[in-house]
C-alpha cells in the first residue's frame, strides 16, 4: 500500500486527536457476557428476583448497563463502539477464569495455557539465560513467532519494559486488580504500532472497584517441594459525590527453588549418539537413540578422557572418585568420545546436579486516583512499583578439556610415576562436584508513572470518545552470576606443580605450588586438585570463581491521544471513525566494572548504551455497507529515529447474514523495529552445546552475540478469516473457527551455532570464520554472531473455540447451578523459518524445544456452578511429534548423510496430556463480607513431562509440567 508524502503529513496531524481504546471481542460478545450473565441469572434466583428479569439479562450483550460516562474500551480496534463487531478475532479470560483455573499465583501461568500462545518465555525455561537478563521473565508469544512480536498493553496502552529487548514481564502487572484479559489473534500494528505482529495480549482493570479485598494462598508440589505462597490486598472507594476515585493494590509471593533433580523422569537416559555401524552407502541410520546412556567424558570428580606421550591414551578411562581414589571406567556396550551406553553411565551428575525450579521474590505496588473535572473530562494518575528476585541453579562447572601436564603434582601423587613413564599431558573432563554450582540472580526493579484524561462529549450530534496520556517507566536490573570460573586463574591454578629445592620464591622444596607462583611469587595463585570429590582446597575455589554483574537501566517515555467519534451516517447506519498518534522514546544504560567484561567462562557482561524515537499517527474507520455487512480499515504512518518511515494498514470486515452466523476476516501489513538490544548490544554470551557434523559427537560450546545499527524493520502479512456461530435453537453455545496466515520478512535473526556450524561443514567458506577451538579447554568450541534482517517466517494454522453454558435445571428440572464447558484449540499446519542459505524445514510438530509449536495445543474445561460453589476440571496439553524435524527417521535403506537432513532410528517423541482440578466454595457473613476458599490441583495423575534424548534436563521446559502434581490452596475475602 503506497502512501504519499501528504498522506503522511495528513496522518501526523491526526495525531492532534485521540480514540478511546478498548477491549471486547466478537468472541467475548457471543461467549464471555453469557457467562456472566447466566452466572447473574443464578445468582437473581437465590436472590428471589423474577424469571423475566433473568431472561432479559441473558439478551443484554454486555455484563453491565452502559452509562453516558463510561468510557468503553475495546481491543483490537480504536473504535469506541461497544456495538462494533471487530474482524479481528479475540479471546477473553474473565475475572472467574482467572479466580478458578489459576494453576498458580501468577497469571502468565494461566494465560499460557490458552493455544494460541506457543514458546513462551517462564521463569522454568529460562534459567540458561546468564548473559541475556531475560531468566525469570514471564513473557508472552503468540503464534511461537517471539515474544519480541507480541505487543503486552495494560488497560490499552504500552507497559514498562522489564528487559533490554523490550519484553513485559506479566509478573509487574497489577495482577489482583485484573478483571480480564483479551488476547487478539492477529496482526495489529496499524491499531496499536511496533512488536503487534502476531497479535496483542491486554490485561484490562477494574478501574472502578469500590470495596476491600485480601487474598492469601499457599501451595507445595506431592514430593514435598517447591513451597510457595503469595499474600494480596486491594482497595478502592470514591469521594466528592464519587467524582474522585482512589484505588490501591500491593502483593507479594515467594516461591522456594527446587535446585537439585531428583525426579523420576529425569532418569531416562535415552541419549542421541552417533551410530558406530554407519558408513557412507551401507544404509544405516547417521545417529541412533539409545539407553541406558550418559556422558563419560565429564564425571564429578573428574575422568582422564586422553593422555600424550608413552603409550598413546593409557590413562584413558581413569576416574576419581571420593577423597581421589583410583577407578576406571567401564564405557559398557557402545561409546562415543561423549556418551556411553551401559556400563557406568549413571556416574555422570549433569542431570541431577541442575535446577528444576527458580527461587523467587515478588512485590507489588499500584495507586491510581482519578477525578471528574467536567462531564466530559476525567484526569487520572497512575503509579506502580514492582521488584522481583529469581534465584537459579544453571548448571554445575562443565569442564570437557582441562589440560594437565606431566609434572603435574596432583597427578604424580595419584597416580605415581610408573603410570606416568613418558606422559607429558593428559585431558580431564569434570563436572567439579567440588565446586559450588553456578547460580544466576536476576534482579528488577520496575516504575511506571501515568498521567491522563479520557471522557465522553457530544460531536456531530453523536457521542464521541477521547483519551491522552503520558507515560514515562524506569526499569532497573542486577544480572549475577555466581560461582564463576576466571579462565585465567582457573589455566594457572590446574598448571600445579611441586616446588623445586633453591627456587627464587623461597617456597620450601616439595610444596605443591602454582608454576605461576615460582616466577611470580605475589600473583596469589592457589593451586587446585581436580583429581577427585572432597579434595579442592577453599582457597583454589576462591582464586578460580568470581561473581560477575551487570547493572542495567531501560527507559521509556510513551505518549499518545486518540479520538473515537461519528461524523455521519449512511443509509445502512453510523460511520465510526477514530484518529489518533502517539510519541515513544526508549533508552539503554548500564554499567559492568572492567574485570568482569571479558576472561570468564560465561558471562563476560558489556554495558549497552543506545536509544530511539519513533513517531506515529493512525486513522481508522468502520463502515456499514448493508445490514450486518461492515467494514473495517485503518492505516498508521511510523517514523523511527533509526531507521526511517513506515506504513503498516489493515482491513477487514463481518458480514451476519443471519443473527446466528457471523463472518469475519483481516489482511494487514505489520511491522516490527529492531529493539535496542539488537541495534546496540555491546556482546552477550550464552553457552550451549551442538552436534558438531565433523565429529558426530556433542560439542560444549560459548556463543557471543553483538548488536547491529543497520537493522531494519521486519515486515509481516497476515491473513485471517473465521466465522463465529451461535445458534438460537441452543442457547449459550458459542463457536468459533479462525484460519490464520503469517508471512515475516527481513525478520531480524541470527545464525547461532548450529546454523554456524552446519553452514561450515556443508562447504560455506564464511561461515568457518565464525567458531574456533576455546583455548582456555572451559569450552569446546567459541563462537560468534550478530543479527540480520535475512530470514524469512512462514505460518499458519486453525484456531478453534467453542463453549456451552447452561442451568442445569434445563436438564434436571429442581437442580441449580450452571455448568459451562469450553475447549480451545489451535492446529498448527505449518511453521517455516527460512535462512536463505540452508533448506526451510517445516517446524510445526517438532517437539524438542521452542523452536517450533507442536501440531496442536489443546485445553478443554467443564464447570460446574453454584451460588455457593464451584467445580472445574480442566484438560490440557500438547500433541505428540517429532524430536526435530530435519531429521530422517529410518533403520535401514536409509539416505546418504546430510548435515541438513540427518538420518536417524528414533525420532518420535510423546505428546503431554494434563489433568487439573480447581474448587471454590463460598461463604457469606451477614454485616461482614463475602469469603471464598480455593483448592487448585495441578497435574492431578502426576503425568511426566515431555521427555527428550538429552543430556542435563532431559525434558521440555516450555509444554511440560516439570514439579508433577502441586496443590494450591487459600481464601479470597471481600468486603
Amino acid at each position: 500500500m503506497i502512501i504519499s508524502r501528504n498522506m503522511r503529513k495528513i496522518l501526523f496531524l491526526c495525531g492532534t486527536f485521540s480514540s478511546g481504546l478498548a477491549v471486547l471481542s466478537v468472541n467475548a460478545a457471543y461467549a464471555a457476557p453469557v457467562a456472566d450473565t447466566l452466572e447473574k441469572e443464578s445468582e437473581s434466583k437465590t436472590k428471589g428476583k423474577k424469571k423475566e428479569a433473568s431472561k432479559a439479562a441473558l439478551k443484554t450483550p454486555a455484563a453491565k448497563k452502559e452509562t453516558s460516562d463510561e468510557v468503553i474500551m475495546v481491543t483490537g480496534s480504536r473504535i469506541a463502539n461497544r456495538n462494533s463487531k471487530t474482524p479481528t478475532p479475540v479471546s477473553v479470560l474473565t475475572r472467574s477464569d482467572i479466580q478458578n483455573q489459576s494453576p498458580t499465583n501468577n497469571l502468565a501461568d494461566l494465560v499460557n495455557q490458552l493455544p494460541q500462545f506457543a514458546g513462551s518465555t517462564t521463569p522454568e525455561n529460562s534459567r540458561l539465560a546468564l548473559s541475556g537478563g531475560t531468566a525469570g521473565i514471564n513473557a508472552l508469544n503468540l503464534r511461537n513467532l517471539g515474544e519480541v512480536r507480541t505487543l503486552v498493553l495494560l488497560d490499552g496502552r504500552r507497559s514498562a519494559p522489564s528487559s533490554i529487548t523490550g519484553l513485559v514481564d506479566v509478573n509487574t502487572l497489577p495482577q489482583q486488580l485484573v478483571k480480564r484479559v483479551d488476547v487478539v489473534t492477529g496482526g495489529a500494528s496499524a491499531q496499536y504500532g511496533s512488536d503487534a505482529v502476531s497479535g496483542v495480549a491486554n490485561f484490562v482493570l477494574d478501574k472502578t472497584y469500590t470495596g476491600l479485598k485480601v487474598n492469601a494462598d499457599s501451595g507445595i508440589s506431592t514430593y514435598g517441594d517447591g513451597v510457595n505462597y503469595s499474600a494480596s490486598a486491594a482497595g478502592g472507594f470514591g469521594f466528592a459525590h464519587d467524582k474522585g476515585h482512589v484505588l490501591l493494590s500491593g502483593d507479594y509471593a515467594h516461591t522456594d527453588g527446587i535446585y537439585q533433580v531428583d525426579r523420576k523422569w529425569n532418569e531416562n537416559n535415552s541419549r542421541i549418539i552417533s551410530n558406530p555401524a554407519y558408513a557412507p552407502g551401507n544404509g544405516q541410520p547417521y545417529y541412533i537413540v539409545r539407553s541406558p546412556a550418559g556422558t563419560n567424558n565429564a564425571l564429578p570428580g573428574g575422568i582422564i578422557n586422553s593422555s600424550v606421550g608413552g603409550t598413546a591414551n593409557s590413562l584413558k578411562g581413569i576416574y576419581f572418585g571420593q577423597g581421589g581414589s583410583i577407578n576406571h571406567y567401564n564405557y559398557g556396550s557402545l561409546a562415543t568420545s561423549t556418551t556411553s551406553v551401559g556400563g557406568d553411565y549413571a556416574l555422570a551428575d549433569n542431570g541431577r546436579n541442575i535446577g528444576l525450579s527458580p527461587g523467587s521474590d515478588r512485590r507489588n505496588l499500584f495507586g491510581r486516583l482519578s477525578y471528574k473535572v467536567a462531564p466530559w473530562a476525567n484526569l487520572y494518575a497512575e503509579g506502580s512499583y514492582n521488584w522481583n528476585e529469581y534465584v537459579y541453579n544453571a548448571g554445575p562447572q562443565y569442564l570437557s578439556s582441562i589440560n594437565l601436564t606431566g609434572d603435574n603434582a596432583y597427578l604424580q601423587n595419584a597416580l605415581g610415576a610408573d603410570a606416568l613413564k613418558g606422559v607429558t599431558s593428559a585431558r580431564l573432563g569434570t563436572t567439579a562436584r567440588d565446586m559450588p554450582y553456578r547460580k544466576t540472580d536476576n534482579k528488577r526493579s520496575v516504575q511506571r508513572y501515568t498521567v491522563g484524561g479520557e471522557g465522553n462529549f457530544e460531536m456531530f450530534g453523536k457521542r464521541a470518545t477521547w483519551s491522552a496520556y503520558a507515560q514515562y517507566s524506569a526499569t532497573r536490573t542486577h544480572e549475577q552470576i555466581y560461582n564463576v570460573m576466571n579462565t585465567a586463574n582457573q589455566l594457572r591454578a590446574t598448571d600445579a606443580v611441586f616446588a623445586p629445592a633453591g627456587n627464587a620464591a623461597g617456597i620450601p622444596a616439595g610444596s605443591i605450588v602454582c608454576r605461576s607462583t615460582l616466577t611470580n611469587p605475589g600473583n596469589g595463585c592457589a593451586p587446585a586438585n581436580w583429581l577427585g570429590t572432597g579434595v579442592m582446597s577453599q582457597d583454589a575455589k576462591n582464586y578460580i570463581l568470581g561473581n560477575p554483574y551487570r547493572d542495567q537501566k531501560f527507559q521509556e517515555i510513551v505518549s499518545g491521544v486518540n479520538l473515537s467519534m461519528t461524523p455521519f451516517a449512511t443509509w445502512a447506519g453510523d460511520v465510526s471513525v477514530a484518529v489518533g498518534g502517539e510519541y515513544r522514546d526508549e533508552r539503554a544504560s548500564g554499567y559492568v566494572p572492567t574485570e568482569y567484561r571479558s576472561g570468564w567462562s560465561v558471562g563476560n557482561f558489556l554495558p549497552t548504551f543506545g536509544g530511539y524515537n519513533v513517531k506515529e499517527a493512525y486513522l481508522e474507520t468502520e463502515v456499514p455497507l448493508a445490514h450486518g455487512l461492515a467494514f473495517n480499515g485503518a492505516v498508521r504512518g511510523t517514523d523511527y529515529s533509526t531507521s526511517g518511515y513506515v506504513t503498516t494498514w489493515k482491513v477487514g470486515g463481518t458480514w451476519q447474514p443471519i443473527e446466528d452466523v457471523l463472518f469475519r476476516a483481516t489482511q494487514s501489513r505489520d511491522i516490527r523495529a529492531p529493539n535496542i538490544n539488537e541495534l546496540y548490544q555491546a556482546g552477550t554470551s550464552r553457552t550451549s552445546t551442538v552436534l558438531n557434523p565433523f565429529t558426530g559427537d556433542t560439542s560444549t560450546i560459548m556463543e557471543t552475540t553483538t548488536g547491529n545499527s543497520k537493522l531494519r524493520p521486519e515486515k509481516a502479512s497476515s491473513t485471517v478469516v473465521g466465522a463465529v456461530i451461535t445458534p438460537r435453537f441452543v442457547p449459550g453455545l458459542s463457536i468459533s473457527v479462525d484460519w490464520f496466515h503469517i508471512k515475516l520478512k527481513d525478520a531480524i535473526q541470527q545464525f547461532y551455532s548450529q546454523d554456524i556450524i552446519d553452514q561450515c561443514y556443508q562447504g560455506n567458506q564464511s561461515f568457518c570464520s565464525s567458531y574456533g577451538v576455546d583455548p582456555s579447554g572451559q569450552r569446546d568450541l567459541l563462537f560468534k554472531a550478530s543479527p540480520f534482517n535475512f530470514s524469512k517466517i512462514t505460518t499458519s494454522g486453525i484456531d478453534i473455540d467453542a463453549s456451552y453454558q447452561f442451568p442445569v435445571r434445563r436438564i434436571f428440572p429442581g437442580v441449580g447451578g450452571t455448568f459451562t464447558v469450553h475447549g480451545q484449540a489451535t492446529n498448527y499446519l505449518s511453521y517455516v523459518p527460512d535462512s536463505g542459505l540452508s533448506p526451510a524445514i517445516d517446524l510445526a510438530g517438532q517437539n524438542c524445544c521452542a523452536s517450533g509449536p507442536p501440531n496442536w495445543i489443546y485445553r478443554f474445561s467443564a464447570t460446574y456452578s453454584m451460588s455457593r460453589f464451584s467445580v472445574t476440571a480442566i484438560a490440557r496439553g500438547i500433541s505428540a511429534g517429532n524430536y526435530s524435524n530435519s531429521y530422517i527417521q529410518c533403520a535401514s535403506n536409509c539416505p546418504a548423510y546430510s548435515a541438513y537432513y540427518p538420518t536417524i532410528d528414533s525420532n518420535k517423541v510423546k505428546g503431554t496430556f494434563y489433568f487439573d482440578m480447581n474448587f471454590t466454595y463460598k461463604m457469606q457473613y451477614q454485616d461482614f463480607g463475602k469469603m471464598q476458599v480455593f483448592l487448585n490441583i495441578t497435574n492431578l495423575a502426576n503425568s511426566s513431562p515431555l521427555i527428550l534424548p538429552e543430556s542435563g534436563l532431559a525434558a521440555n521446559s516450555t509444554y511440560s509440567s516439570l514439579l508433577g502434581r502441586t496443590f494450591r490452596g487459600g481464601i479470597r475475602f471481600e468486603l
